[in-house]
């Protein structure tokens, strides 16, 4: 049996790769079946809007669809994720998902001559601690994405406020929520 995951993620075709290599291995040691192939759905502007993983199940059964829903919520996807080819499609996911725009253009040259985005993720990760990481990134012409999932948005949000803030380059930013 062939399924699609459609991935509500905003993965880069590497991060993605990390997944579709950890799902190959359980895959494999479960003699379930294997990932066949996987592909990046870009917006208008380049942004990624969702990414998908063609999954090969060796057993064409309820029970198989069953396995897989519950490995997917165990290791952790963005909710809002859907596994396709089946029916009826099965909603599949458990992360919620924060995206923090910086601004890469309304700011005063001093701001991103003196600040760091690599600082920002540090500091987001580490404020996040055992409630979400980032997972991927976008570059665009006027904003840098971060894509952090985790057990909460809100409570995501909240940890990283205080230094959203206080961080001059995080001044006319936008976080919003993705799953």
């Amino acid at each position: 049996m062939y399924v699609t995951l459609k991935l509500n993620a905003r993965f880069q075709p590497k991060h993605r790769f990390e997944l579709e290599d950890v799902l190959q291995e359980i895959l494999e040691k479960e003699g379930m079946g294997e990932i066949t192939g996987g592909g990046t759905a870009q917006n208008p502007y380049g942004e990624i809007a969702y990414c998908d993983i063609e999954i090969h199940l060796i057993k064409d059964d309820p029970d198989s669809i069953g396995w897989l829903t519950g490995l997917l919520n165990r290791i952790g996807i963005p909710k809002g994720s859907v596994l396709q080819g089946i029916e009826p499609e099965v909603e599949v996911g458990t992360l919620e998902g924060l995206a923090y725009y910086s601004n890469g253009v309304d700011l005063p040259d001093e701001v991103y001559q003196n600040c760091d985005i690599n600082y920002v993720c540090g500091q987001m990760e580490q404020a996040m601690e055992g409630i979400g990481r980032m997972y991927s990134y976008w570059e665009g012409n006027t904003y840098t994405a971060l894509y952090f999932y985790g057990s909460s948005f809100a409570e995501m949000k909240k940890c990283i406020e205080p230094f959203t803030a206080s961080y001059p380059l995080c001044q006319k930013c936008r976080i919003e929520q993705i799953a």
